[in-house]
Protein backbone atom coordinates (compact mmCIF):
# COMPACT_ATOMS: atom_id res chain seq x y z
CA UNK A 1 0.00 0.00 0.00
CA UNK A 2 1.25 3.33 -1.08
CA UNK A 3 2.30 5.31 1.57
CA UNK A 4 1.28 9.56 1.49
CA UNK A 5 1.11 12.05 4.39
CA UNK A 6 -2.41 11.08 4.82
CA UNK A 7 -1.90 7.87 5.73
CA UNK A 8 0.37 9.52 8.43
CA UNK A 9 -2.22 11.33 10.01
CA UNK A 10 -4.37 8.22 9.99
CA UNK A 11 -2.12 6.66 11.55
CA UNK A 12 -1.72 8.58 14.82
CA UNK A 13 -5.42 8.92 14.84
CA UNK A 14 -5.72 4.77 14.64
CA UNK A 15 -2.58 4.89 17.41
CA UNK A 16 -0.53 2.79 14.99
CA UNK A 17 3.17 3.60 14.93
CA UNK A 18 5.01 4.98 12.09
CA UNK A 19 8.26 3.30 10.78
CA UNK A 20 10.62 5.06 9.15
CA UNK A 21 14.52 4.85 8.01
CA UNK A 22 16.92 6.73 6.23
CA UNK A 23 18.05 5.68 2.34
CA UNK A 24 21.14 7.58 0.04
CA UNK A 25 20.75 4.69 -3.40
CA UNK A 26 18.82 3.16 -5.14
CA UNK A 27 19.83 -0.31 -3.98
CA UNK A 28 18.95 0.13 -0.24
CA UNK A 29 15.77 1.83 -0.83
CA UNK A 30 14.10 -0.91 -2.69
CA UNK A 31 15.86 -3.34 -0.09
CA UNK A 32 13.83 -0.93 3.22
CA UNK A 33 10.63 -0.36 0.89
CA UNK A 34 9.99 -3.88 -0.15
CA UNK A 35 10.18 -4.55 4.03
CA UNK A 36 7.17 -2.67 4.50
CA UNK A 37 8.85 0.56 6.38
CA UNK A 38 6.63 3.54 5.89
CA UNK A 39 8.30 6.35 5.22
CA UNK A 40 12.06 7.18 3.63
CA UNK A 41 13.96 10.09 4.92
CA UNK A 42 17.34 10.73 2.40
CA UNK A 43 17.86 12.76 5.46
CA UNK A 44 21.03 15.28 5.06
CA UNK A 45 22.56 13.25 7.22
CA UNK A 46 23.99 11.41 4.05
CA UNK A 47 26.98 14.16 4.10
CA UNK A 48 28.35 11.69 7.44
CA UNK A 49 27.18 8.61 6.71
CA UNK A 50 28.15 8.30 3.11
CA UNK A 51 29.98 11.84 1.74
CA UNK A 52 32.50 11.60 4.85
CA UNK A 53 31.70 15.28 6.22
CA UNK A 54 32.44 15.73 9.86
CA UNK A 55 28.53 17.21 9.79
CA UNK A 56 25.95 17.70 8.20
CA UNK A 57 26.51 21.93 7.44
CA UNK A 58 28.51 21.30 4.06
CA UNK A 59 25.59 19.32 2.00
CA UNK A 60 24.66 21.13 -0.45
CA UNK A 61 21.08 21.08 -2.60
CA UNK A 62 22.95 19.16 -5.19
CA UNK A 63 24.00 16.29 -3.10
CA UNK A 64 20.26 16.06 -2.11
CA UNK A 65 18.90 16.01 -5.06
CA UNK A 66 21.12 13.25 -6.65
CA UNK A 67 20.42 10.72 -3.99
CA UNK A 68 16.90 11.71 -3.25
CA UNK A 69 16.60 10.69 -7.51
CA UNK A 70 17.77 7.49 -6.62
CA UNK A 71 15.84 6.85 -3.46
CA UNK A 72 12.92 7.33 -5.50
CA UNK A 73 13.71 5.52 -7.88
CA UNK A 74 14.12 2.23 -5.47
CA UNK A 75 11.05 3.20 -3.30
CA UNK A 76 7.18 2.41 -4.52
CA UNK A 77 5.30 2.43 -1.82
CA UNK A 78 6.95 4.31 1.55
CA UNK A 79 6.69 8.20 1.77
CA UNK A 80 10.31 9.65 0.23
CA UNK A 81 10.95 12.69 2.63
CA UNK A 82 14.07 14.68 1.08
CA UNK A 83 15.98 16.72 3.59
CA UNK A 84 16.76 20.64 2.64
CA UNK A 85 20.09 21.38 3.68
CA UNK A 86 22.11 23.99 5.23
CA UNK A 87 21.17 27.62 4.28
CA UNK A 88 18.70 26.55 1.39
CA UNK A 89 15.94 28.16 3.28
CA UNK A 90 17.35 29.94 5.90
CA UNK A 91 17.78 33.03 3.72
CA UNK A 92 14.44 34.14 3.02
CA UNK A 93 10.87 33.03 2.00
CA UNK A 94 11.57 32.64 -1.43
CA UNK A 95 14.41 30.84 -1.71
CA UNK A 96 13.17 28.54 0.57
CA UNK A 97 10.01 27.65 -1.68
CA UNK A 98 12.06 27.60 -4.67
CA UNK A 99 14.57 25.01 -2.89
CA UNK A 100 11.64 22.64 -1.93
CA UNK A 101 10.16 22.65 -5.43
CA UNK A 102 13.29 22.09 -6.75
CA UNK A 103 13.62 18.58 -4.26
CA UNK A 104 10.14 18.09 -5.51
CA UNK A 105 10.58 18.53 -9.13
CA UNK A 106 13.85 17.17 -9.79
CA UNK A 107 13.84 14.20 -7.48
CA UNK A 108 10.09 13.00 -6.99
CA UNK A 109 10.08 12.98 -3.27
CA UNK A 110 6.91 13.68 -1.72
CA UNK A 111 7.89 16.17 0.68
CA UNK A 112 10.69 17.83 2.35
CA UNK A 113 12.30 18.19 6.00
CA UNK A 114 14.00 21.19 7.38
CA UNK A 115 14.49 22.42 10.93
CA UNK A 116 13.69 24.27 13.15
CA UNK A 117 10.98 25.84 15.01
CA UNK A 118 9.07 29.06 15.04
CA UNK A 119 11.73 31.07 12.78
CA UNK A 120 11.16 28.74 10.15
CA UNK A 121 7.28 28.99 10.14
CA UNK A 122 6.96 31.41 8.10
CA UNK A 123 8.84 29.10 5.26
CA UNK A 124 7.19 26.53 6.23
CA UNK A 125 3.80 27.75 5.89
CA UNK A 126 5.15 29.64 2.35
CA UNK A 127 6.10 25.77 0.97
CA UNK A 128 3.05 24.22 1.96
CA UNK A 129 1.21 27.02 0.50
CA UNK A 130 3.11 25.72 -2.64
CA UNK A 131 1.36 22.59 -1.95
CA UNK A 132 4.48 20.93 -0.71
CA UNK A 133 4.09 18.68 2.23
CA UNK A 134 6.37 19.57 5.27
CA UNK A 135 8.05 17.54 7.81
CA UNK A 136 9.55 19.87 10.82
CA UNK A 137 12.29 19.05 12.95
CA UNK A 138 12.88 19.83 16.06
CA UNK A 139 15.50 19.06 19.37
CA UNK A 140 18.65 18.30 18.35
CA UNK A 141 18.71 19.98 14.91
CA UNK A 142 21.80 18.59 13.27
CA UNK A 143 22.09 21.95 11.82
CA UNK A 144 22.93 24.08 14.21
CA UNK A 145 25.91 21.91 16.17
CA UNK A 146 27.96 25.08 16.19
CA UNK A 147 25.19 26.85 18.09
CA UNK A 148 24.30 24.28 20.44
CA UNK A 149 28.39 23.44 20.86
CA UNK A 150 27.83 19.88 20.08
CA UNK A 151 25.63 16.86 19.30
CA UNK A 152 23.87 17.26 22.98
CA UNK A 153 19.86 16.63 24.12
CA UNK A 154 17.75 19.46 23.96
CA UNK A 155 14.92 20.41 26.19
CA UNK A 156 16.36 19.09 29.64
CA UNK A 157 15.68 22.87 30.84
CA UNK A 158 12.33 23.91 31.86
CA UNK A 159 12.83 27.02 29.34
CA UNK A 160 13.98 24.75 26.39
CA UNK A 161 11.25 21.98 27.27
CA UNK A 162 8.53 24.80 26.83
CA UNK A 163 9.88 26.45 24.11
CA UNK A 164 10.12 22.97 22.05
CA UNK A 165 6.57 22.55 23.13
CA UNK A 166 5.84 25.78 21.65
CA UNK A 167 7.81 25.28 18.60
CA UNK A 168 5.70 21.66 17.95
CA UNK A 169 2.56 23.94 18.18
CA UNK A 170 3.38 26.75 15.95
CA UNK A 171 4.46 24.22 13.02
CA UNK A 172 1.78 22.28 13.48
CA UNK A 173 -0.37 25.90 13.13
CA UNK A 174 2.39 26.19 9.69
CA UNK A 175 1.22 23.11 8.00
CA UNK A 176 3.35 21.04 8.79
CA UNK A 177 2.25 17.11 8.67
CA UNK A 178 4.52 15.61 10.93
CA UNK A 179 7.99 16.71 13.21
CA UNK A 180 10.79 14.18 13.91
CA UNK A 181 11.82 14.74 17.61
CA UNK A 182 15.85 14.32 18.01
CA UNK A 183 17.51 13.60 21.29
CA UNK A 184 14.61 14.88 23.34
CA UNK A 185 13.99 13.00 26.65
CA UNK A 186 11.15 10.83 26.58
CA UNK A 187 8.39 12.34 28.96
CA UNK A 188 9.02 15.90 27.08
CA UNK A 189 8.21 13.64 23.63
CA UNK A 190 5.22 12.25 25.09
CA UNK A 191 3.79 15.71 26.15
CA UNK A 192 4.83 17.36 22.71
CA UNK A 193 2.78 14.32 21.10
CA UNK A 194 0.17 14.73 22.94
CA UNK A 195 -0.10 18.54 22.24
CA UNK A 196 -0.43 18.55 18.72
CA UNK A 197 -2.61 16.47 16.35
CA UNK A 198 0.58 15.92 13.72
CA UNK A 199 2.74 13.04 14.00
CA UNK A 200 5.70 12.66 15.93
CA UNK A 201 8.80 10.73 14.71
CA UNK A 202 11.27 10.25 17.33
CA UNK A 203 15.11 9.34 17.31
CA UNK A 204 16.11 9.25 20.72
CA UNK A 205 13.15 10.80 21.75
CA UNK A 206 11.85 7.45 23.60
CA UNK A 207 8.64 5.22 22.60
CA UNK A 208 5.57 7.48 23.27
CA UNK A 209 6.40 9.26 19.85
CA UNK A 210 3.92 8.21 16.85
CA UNK A 211 7.00 6.84 15.14
CA UNK A 212 10.59 6.22 14.89
CA UNK A 213 13.53 6.62 12.19
CA UNK A 214 16.77 5.66 12.51
CA UNK A 215 19.91 5.95 9.92
CA UNK A 216 20.24 2.57 8.35
CA UNK A 217 24.05 2.35 9.06
CA UNK A 218 23.84 2.76 12.25
CA UNK A 219 20.88 0.41 13.02
CA UNK A 220 22.75 -2.19 10.74
CA UNK A 221 26.00 -1.40 12.14
CA UNK A 222 27.59 -0.58 9.06
CA UNK A 223 28.71 2.95 10.63
CA UNK A 224 31.61 2.73 13.07
CA UNK A 225 32.65 6.22 13.35
CA UNK A 226 30.59 6.68 16.44
CA UNK A 227 27.39 4.95 17.72
CA UNK A 228 24.63 7.14 19.91
CA UNK A 229 23.19 6.34 22.22
CA UNK A 230 19.63 6.09 20.87
CA UNK A 231 20.84 3.29 18.64
CA UNK A 232 19.70 -0.28 18.65
CA UNK A 233 21.86 -2.76 16.28
CA UNK A 234 19.73 -5.03 14.34
CA UNK A 235 21.81 -6.42 12.21
CA UNK A 236 25.41 -6.81 12.18
CA UNK A 237 25.94 -6.48 8.45
CA UNK A 238 29.10 -4.19 8.89
CA UNK A 239 31.05 -7.33 10.01
CA UNK A 240 29.47 -9.42 7.69
CA UNK A 241 30.65 -7.10 4.87
CA UNK A 242 34.42 -7.27 6.49
CA UNK A 243 34.00 -10.79 6.49
CA UNK A 244 33.06 -11.09 3.00
CA UNK A 245 35.73 -8.76 1.42
CA UNK A 246 38.26 -10.57 3.57
CA UNK A 247 37.34 -13.83 2.21
CA UNK A 248 36.84 -12.21 -1.30
CA UNK A 249 40.64 -11.26 -1.05
CA UNK A 250 41.67 -14.50 -0.04
CA UNK A 251 40.22 -16.41 -3.30
CA UNK A 252 41.73 -14.03 -5.50
CA UNK A 253 45.11 -14.75 -3.68
CA UNK A 254 44.93 -17.97 -4.05
CA UNK A 255 43.34 -18.00 -7.34
CA UNK A 256 40.59 -20.20 -6.48
CA UNK A 257 37.99 -17.60 -7.11
CA UNK A 258 36.80 -17.48 -10.16
CA UNK A 259 36.02 -21.08 -10.54
CA UNK A 260 34.74 -22.06 -14.08
CA UNK A 261 31.29 -21.97 -13.21
CA UNK A 262 32.07 -18.19 -12.70
CA UNK A 263 33.53 -17.98 -16.52
CA UNK A 264 32.54 -18.07 -20.29
CA UNK A 265 33.36 -20.16 -22.47
CA UNK A 266 34.86 -20.50 -26.05
CA UNK A 267 35.40 -23.58 -28.41
CA UNK A 268 38.31 -24.79 -28.73
CA UNK A 269 38.59 -25.00 -32.16
CA UNK A 270 38.45 -21.38 -32.35
CA UNK A 271 41.44 -20.96 -29.85
CA UNK A 272 43.50 -23.02 -31.72
CA UNK A 273 43.09 -20.92 -34.58
CA UNK A 274 44.75 -18.06 -32.36
CA UNK A 275 48.10 -19.63 -31.57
Amino acid sequence: MKNTVSTFKEMKSKGEKISMLTAYDYSMAKLIDSSGVNGILVGDSLGMVCLGYENTLSVTMEDMIHHTKAVTKGAKNALVVSDMPFMSYQTSIYDATVNAGRLIKETGAHAVKLEGGATVCKQVKAIVDAQIPVMGHLGLTPQSVNMFGGFKVQGKSEEIAKKLIEDAKKLEEAGAFSIVLECVPYKLAKIITESISIPTIGIGAGKYCDGQILVYQDMLSMFSDFKPKFVKSFANIGSDINKGVKDYIKEVKESSFPEEKHSFKIDDSIIEKLY
